[in-house]
C-alpha cells in the first residue's frame, strides 16, 4: 500500500511547520495563525506527515510561498534557506514554488478550512492572528472549489459581485453575504470557512448570520449599509478564474539540462507519451506541462553545478523564454522522491515500492469474502468486491431493448452486441448491486447509446442503488471475469442470446487466456496462423475435429484451464497439438503456415502509481480537474462530482446533490483518459459510484471509511440547513458595538438604535446567549434541517462547554439516559 495514499485531509499542525521570512531569516509562525498569509511577505511551509516519519522514503513537501506584494527580491531570497532545510531533511523532499492565488493543489490541501490572504505586512507590533479581539472591521471575498481562500478586499460595495461569497467581519457579528448566482456548494464551503474563523479567532463567541436573500434579511442589510454605505449601483458579474483544461495540460515536453563548457543548455528530448527510461541518473531534466506546471528532476549522479542551476533555470530563464506567466508553478524533486503528479505523466513507472507479492497469490486460492469486506484496501487492489459467488442476471441489448439471456449461456457474448450484467451480493448484511455495461468492439454507436439508456432504466428501477461500471471488450476487470467462473467466451459475429452457441463458420480459432476460474477469458480471433502466440493456448474448431494447441511458453495451469473451457465450446473430437508438432491438417485449416509471435512474454510491469482524487468542474466550458492531495472521505460532499484515478480503473463519484451531472460524468472520465499525457488506454473501465452506494473497490483507496457517514447529519456536514440560519434578533443587534464603526452618519434607523447600546454590551450579549440559547427554540421555529432531538449538536464547542460544563466528547461518551437527563434539565429536550 502506498504510504501517501489516503492520508487524512485534516489540518494536523503536527504535520505542518511554517516560517515567515523576515530579514532573510526564517521566523516560526504560531500554530493558531496557520492558513493566514500576509501579501507583503514570503513563507516557507514544510509538510512532514507524523504517521510516516518512520517510513523510509516518506513524502516530504517543502514550499516557498510568495505574496503578491512581496517585491522583486523575493524570487532569489529562498535559495540558501531552502538548501539548508532540505539538507537537514536528508535531501528527500519535493520543493515547490507557490505564488499567492495560484498555489498548487498539494499546498491547498493542507488548509482544509481555507487560506486567508491578509492585507499589507506583519509589522513588529502586529500579530499573525489576534484571538478574542472584537474591534475588527474587514471584508473578505471567499472563492475557490474544494479548498477555498479568503482575500481581504476594500471595505466597499464596489468589491462585491453576483457570483462570489463575501464575509463582513465585525468582530462579534460575522455576516456572510451570498451572491445571487453563487452555487450551493460555494455557499456551504464559504460558511465552513466562516465558522472556522469564528472558532479560531473568536473562540466560538461570535454571531454568524447569512444573507442568502436580501429581501428576507432586511435587518442584516441595514447593518451592512451602516458599514458599507448605501449601494448605489447594481452588482457586476464575477470575472471567471482562468483555469487550464485537461487538453491544455496534455501538452507535455521533456527537456534535458546539459552542461556545455561553462554554460548550461536546455534542449528538448521528447514529447508525450514519455517513458521512465528517458530519465538518466547522471542528468537533470525539466518536464514542461505548458503554463500549468514545470517539473525539475535531478538525477542522483548529476553534477552539483547542474543541480544547483536547475531550479534557477526553470524559475527565470525557461519561464521567460516560453512567455509563461510569472506565477507558473514549479516543482523540484530528486531521483527517488518523485511526486504522484510527476509519475503519472509517464506511460509507466516502476519504483522501489512494490505491490505486496502475496496479492497475486490470493486469487489462486478461494477468496475469503469476509477478508475482502473487512479489508477494503485488499478489495481495491485486487479489484474484487467479493469472491464472485453472488447472483448474476444478463441482458442482451437488441433493437434498443434489453432481452434476458438464458442462464446456461450467461458467459457467451458477441463482439457486435452490448450486454448488461447485473451482479448482486451481500455486504455487511445489506444487498449491493454492480451493473456492468459491456460493450463489444464491433457494436454500433446506436447500440452503445441503447446500452446506456437501458442501464438508466434499471438504475431507476433499483432507486439509484446501482454501481455502474463501463467495460470494453478485452479490458474486462478481474471481478467481471470471476463471476463467469472461467467460462467467459466472446464470439466475433453471428451469435446472439437467442441462437445456439455454435461457431458461425466451418473453421473458428479461439484464444484461451487465463490460469484459473478467476482470470480466464476465451476470445474468437481470425482463423489465421498469424493469430497464434507461443505464450498461450488456442482452440481450432473445424467441421470434423478440434485441435487444442499448446504454445511452448504456456504454463501447466494454462493447459489445465484450457481443457475445462474446451468442453463448453465444442463437443467434437479433440486432438492435443504441441507447438512444433502440428499435423498438416492443422495448418491447412488456418490457410497455411505464417509467422506469429514467439518471443517470451515480458514480465508484467509493476507500476508505482498512486491513486489521485480530483474535483470535476465544467461551469465555464471544458472539463477542469482540481486535485485533492492527501485525500480522505471528508473530501466528498453531496455537491461534488469527484474523479478517483486508480490507474487500472477510473471512478466517478456522484454526490447526492450533484445528480444533474450524472449524464456527463462518464463522458468526463473518457475525456480524462483521452487527454492524459501518459497515453492511457481508452478501454480503461469507468465506474460510476453514487453517494451511499460505494463498493469496497472504491472505499479501499481511502485510509478509513465510515459506511454510516451518509446516513446521519454530521456536525461538520456542509448541509444547506446551515444556510437557513435564523435572522438576528433586535436584542442581539443592539448589543453589538456599532459605536466604533466609522461613518455613523450613514447609519439607518436600526443601526442608530444599535449605537445607543451600553458599554458592557459584550458581557450582556454573552450572558444573554448562554441563558437563552437558540437551541431552546420550539421545533417549529428551528431552521430547516435541524434535528430537534439533537439541538445541542449545533452549538459551537465553546458554547457547548459553557452550557453543559463539559466537552462534546465527554457528553457523548456518557450513557444515553444520562444524556437525555441533562438535556431535559437544560431545556434541550
Amino acid at each position: 500500500m502506498d504510504p501517501r495514499r489516503g492520508l487524512p485531509n485534516t489540518e494536523s499542525h503536527r504535520d505542518l511547520h511554517i516560517w515567515i521570512i523576515e530579514n532573510l531569516q526564517m521566523v516560526p509562525v504560531p500554530e493558531p495563525a496557520y492558513g493566514n498569509f500576509f501579501e507583503k511577505h514570503c513563507y516557507v511551509v514544510l509538510h512532514v506527515p507524523q504517521r510516516l516519519k518512520a517510513t523510509p522514503g516518506a513524502p516530504k513537501d517543502l514550499h516557498y510561498w510568495i505574496g503578491k506584494m512581496a517585491g522583486a527580491g523575493a524570487e532569489g531570497a529562498p535559495g540558501s534557506l531552502l538548501r539548508h532545510l532540505k539538507e537537514a531533511l536528508g535531501g528527500a523532499a519535493v520543493q515547490h514554488r507557490e505564488v499567492q492565488g495560484r498555489e498548487s493543489a498539494c499546498f491547498r490541501s493542507y488548509f482544509r478550512s481555507g487560506i486567508i490572504y491578509r492585507k499589507g505586512g506583519l509589522a513588529s507590533a502586529r500579530k499573525h492572528v489576534e484571538t478574542n479581539v472584537y474591534n475588527i472591521q474587514r471584508l473578505l471575498r471567499i472563492r475557490g472549489g474544494k479548498h477555498v481562500s479568503a482575500t481581504e478586499v476594500e471595505l466597499s460595495w464596489h468589491s462585491f459581485n453576483k457570483s462570489d461569497v463575501f464575509l463582513l467581519d465585525l468582530g462579534r457579528l460575522m455576516i456572510q453575504w451570498n451572491g445571487p448566482k453563487a452555487s450551493a456548494a460555494k455557499k456551504a464551503r464559504g460558511l465552513f470557512l466562516t465558522h472556522s474563523l469564528r472558532d479560531r479567532e473568536r473562540g466560538g463567541r461570535a454571531q454568524v448570520s447569512v444573507v442568502d436573500d436580501e429581501a428576507e434579511a432586511t435587518d442584516l442589510m441595514e447593518i451592512m449599509e451602516a458599514v458599507l454605505g448605501h449601494r448605489v449601483r447594481n452588482l457586476h458579474a464575477a470575472m471567471p478564474s482562468k483555469r487550464m483544461s485537461e487538453l491544455q495540460k496534455a501538452n507535455v515536453h521533456l527537456y534535458q539540462i546539459c552542461q556545455k563548457s561553462k554554460d548550461l543548455v536546455v534542449q528538448e528530448l521528447s514529447t508525450c507519451p514519455l517513458t521512465q527510461d528517458l530519465l538518466q541518473e547522471e542528468n537533470c531534466y525539466m518536464l514542461d506541462q505548458g503554463s500549468f506546471k514545470i517539473y525539475v528532476w535531478q538525477g542522483r549522479l548529476a553534477s552539483l553545478q547542474e543541480r544547483g542551476a536547475a531550479f534557477r533555470r526553470a524559475l527565470v530563464s525557461f519561464i521567460q523564454a516560453k512567455g509563461y506567466p510569472s506565477y507558473t508553478s514549479v516543482e523540484v524533486m530528486d531521483d527517488g522522491a518523485e511526486s504522484a503528479g510527476f509519475k503519472q505523466l509517464f506511460r509507466s513507472w516502476s519504483g522501489q515500492q512494490r505491490k505486496n507479492k502475496n496479492l497475486s497469490k490470493l486469487l489462486q486460492v478461494k477468496l475469503d469474502v469476509g477478508k475482502l469486506h473487512s479489508q477494503p484496501e485488499l478489495a481495491a487492489q485486487l479489484r474484487m468486491v467479493d469472491d464472485a459467488s453472488g447472483s448474476v442476471q444478463v441482458w442482451c441489448v437488441q433493437d434498443s431493448c434489453r432481452r434476458p439471456v438464458d442462464p446456461k449461456r450467461h458467459g457467451q457474448l458477441c463482439a457486435d452486441c452490448c450486454y448488461l450484467v447485473l451482479y448482486t451480493y451481500r455486504r455487511m448484511g445489506l444487498i449491493q448491486h454492480v451493473l456492468y455495461l459491456w460493450q463489444g468492439l464491433q457494436a454500433t454507436a446506436h447500440e452503445i447509446s441503447a446500452l446506456r439508456a437501458n442501464a438508466e432504466e434499471l438504475d431507476l428501477w433499483y432507486h439509484g442503488a446501482l454501481v455502474q461500471e463501463h467495460v470494453t471488450m478485452g479490458s474486462e476487470p478481474p471481478h467481471f471475469l470471476a463471476i463467469f467462473q472461467g467460462q467467459l467466451m466472446i464470439f466475433q459475429v453471428g451469435l446472439t442470446s437467442l441462437l445456439p452457441p455454435r461457431p458461425p463458420h466451418p473453421t473458428v480459432l479461439f484464444h484461451i487466456q487465463g490460469t484459473d476460474s478467476y482470470n480466464t477469458r476465451t476470445v474468437e480471433v481470425p482463423a489465421r496462423a498469424s493469430a497464434l502466440n507461443s505464450n498461450d493456448v488456442f482452440l481450432l474448431v473445424t467441421a470434423n475435429l478440434c485441435y487444442l494447441w499448446f504454445g511452448k511458453g504456456c504454463s501447466g495451469d494454462q493447459r489445465e484451464m484450457a481443457r475445462t473451457v474446451v468442453t463448453i465450446i465444442s463437443r467434437e473430437d479433440m486432438e492435443i497439438v504441441l507447438e512444433g508438432q502440428e499435423p498438416p491438417d492443422f495448418w491447412e485449416a488456418l490457410g497455411g503456415q505464417a509467422p506469429y509471435c514467439s518471443n517470451k512474454r515480458p514480465p508484467e510491469d509493476v507500476c508505482d502509481f498512486q491513486p489521485r482524487l480530483f474535483e470535476c468542474s465544467c461551469q465555464a466550458g471544458p472539463l477542469v480537474l482540481t486535485e485533492v492531495v492527501f485525500f480522505s472521505q471528508e473530501d466528498l460532499d453531496k455537491y461534488d462530482v469527484m474523479l478517483l484515478d486508480a490507474w487500472q480503473e477510473i471512478f466517478l463519484w456522484l454526490g447526492a446533490a450533484a445528480s444533474e451531472w450524472k449524464q456527463k460524468a462518464v463522458a468526463w472520465g473518457q475525456e480524462y483518459l483521452k487527454t492524459h499525457p501518459a497515453g492511457r488506454s481508452l478501454a480503461t473501465p469507468i465506474v460510476l459510484v453514487k453517494q451511499g452506494h460505494e463498493p469496497p473497490t472504491f472505499t479501499g483507496w481511502f485510509c478509513s471509511w465510515d459506511p454510516y457517514k451518509w446516513n446521519v447529519t454530521s456536525q461538520g456536514s456542509l448541509s444547506p440547513s446551515f444556510l437557513s440560519l435564523s435572522p438576528v434578533s433586535w436584542q442581539e443587534i443592539v448589543n453589538f458595538q456599532l459605536s466604533r464603526w466609522p461613518g455613523n452618519d450613514r447609519a439607518g434607523p436600526l443601526a442608530l438604535r444599535a449605537l445607543k447600546s451600553s458599554e458592557d454590551s459584550s458581557e450582556s450579549w454573552s450572558s444573554s446567549y448562554q441563558s437563552s440559547p437558540r437551541s431552546h427554540r420550539a421545533a417549529k421555529d428551528l431552521p430547516e434541517g435541524v434535528d430537534p432531538a439533537h439541538k445541542e449538536a449545533y452549538l459551537s464547542d465553546s458554547d457547548f462547554q459553557d452550557i453543559f460544563g463539559k466537552s462534546k466528547e465527554e457528553f457523548y461518551s456518557m450513557a444515553k439516559w444520562r444524556q437525555q437527563q441533562e438535556k431535559k434539565q437544560l431545556g434541550f429536550f
